[in-house]
């Protein structure tokens, strides 16, 4: 599960950003614990390092385990014999682990390899080499276009919100999961992919040109009745900062009333969300509540007392998702805002990222958030407070126009 972009520059001078992610909470540092099953092949299985013992495995967990390392032995048995072609081992260790946490049937937990975990880090830092679009995943499983990002060459060939991704470089990605199709669409700089997309009943293709991609979070501007309009298109990293100086630029503007854009906001960093609603909340309300796998319980308060206390109109449409409902079900449970738009996605499930020796990692699903008043959010979605619908075919925005009425 990705999404959308900015108009106000952030210069990011960090040096690697240590275990950055979308869709995180927190990260968690395992060990690796190599279990060797023949003198041919090695499989590996996780814990915690912080403190988490082996016995709470369970005794058919461990069997299954050691099932698994039988039927690789003689699977590899067959295959040293047999196989006449070349053989990747790194390839069918990866593959393997991939297998397993598949198994899960969990389309948020993902084993990443070194490179994936690098793109992936690379991409929560707002910075990567592809074409700019922000994606997610329809009701059919297949991918499609949230927005394209400004100013780059998937906005500049044509690609628009809703295309359905069907092949990329000629192969077939329907049913895949957004991040190997974002893997398939990113390359080396410079280098060209093909990507055929189906919109309203038609095939198109674009052959796009991938460059540096600058990942812009937010967007102001003054609007009628000296309302100001900040857009936040993703939670990445430093994006809270953003919106600050956002608001700041808009106060300094005139602005007495303000509307929060979070349209095409799939997601991003989990923090990031916290620290926008504290800006917003009085201090010492509820943000957020946590349960994790043992049912523990977790509530985030408001630690600050608010900057941003003008009237706010929130907009949210089908594509805001994530970090985006944390932050909407916050505002709407106290109070602190109205919200306009369409039912919210519906993801409401946190991972943390386990990292590896090696440089892998396993982004896992370890908890289900609920907002405030401890209304569920994942598969359902936030319900606005004023459900308009966005006419496509015309370039009037019903919903931006039902905030700017609301707040006269």
């Amino acid at each position: 599960m990705e999404d959308f972009e900015k108009d106000s520059q952030i210069e990011y001078n960090r040096e690697k950003k240590a275990l950055i992610t979308k869709f995180v909470v927190s990260t968690i540092i395992i060990s690796i614990i190599v279990a060797v099953i023949s003198s041919e092949f090695t499989l590996y299985y996780y814990y915690k390092t912080n403190n988490i013992e082996k016995s709470k495995a369970s005794e058919n967990s461990e069997k299954n385990i050691d099932a698994i390392g039988e039927t690789l032995k003689s699977f590899r048995d067959a295959i040293d014999e047999y196989y006449i072609g070349e053989i990747d081992e790194q390839k069918m260790l990866d593959e393997t682990i991939k297998g397993y946490i598949n198994g899960l049937d969990d389309e948020y937990s993902e084993y990443m390899t070194k490179e994936e975990w690098a793109e992936f880090q690379a991409d929560a830092l707002g910075n990567y080499v592809g074409i700019g679009i922000y994606m997610s995943v329809d009701e059919n499983n297949n991918v499609v276009v949230v927005s394209p990002i400004k100013e780059t060459p998937a906005e500049i060939a044509g690609l628009e919100s809703g295309d359905i991704i069907v092949n990329v470089n000629d192969e077939s990605v329907l049913g895949v999961s957004s991040d190997i199709v974002s893997s398939k669409i990113k390359g080396e700089e410079g280098t060209k992919v093909k990507i055929t997309v189906l919109r309203d009943s038609e095939y198109l293709d674009f052959e796009i040109e991938r460059k540096a991609i600058k990942v812009y979070h937010v967007e102001t501007k003054m609007l009628e009745n000296n309302i100001g309009y900040l857009s936040l298109l993703t939670f990445d990293e430093g994006c809270a900062e953003e919106v600050r100086k956002g608001y700041e630029k808009l106060k300094s503007e005139g602005a007495e009333k303000i509307i929060l854009d979070l349209r095409n906001n799939t997601g991003g960093l989990v923090d990031e969300a916290l620290s926008i609603a504290d800006m917003i909340l009085p201090k010492d309300n509820k943000i957020l509540i946590t349960l994790d796998s043992d049912g523990n319980e977790e509530i985030s308060i408001s630690e600050k007392d608010p900057i941003i206390e003008k009237e706010l109109v929130v907009l949210v449409n089908e594509y805001s998702a994530s970090a985006s409902e944390i932050l909407v079900g916050a505002l709407k449970d106290n109070q602190k805002a109205k919200v306009v738009g369409k039912n919210t996605y519906g993801k409401g499930v946190i991972q943390s990222v386990f990292m590896l020796t090696d440089g892998s990692a396993l982004k896992l699903t370890i908890n289900e958030y609920f907002t405030p008043n401890k209304t569920k959010i994942n598969k359902v979605g936030i319900k606005p407070d004023y459900e308009v619908e966005l006419n496509t075919e015309t370039e009037e925005d019903e919903q931006l126009n039902k905030a700017i009425e609301l707040l006269r």
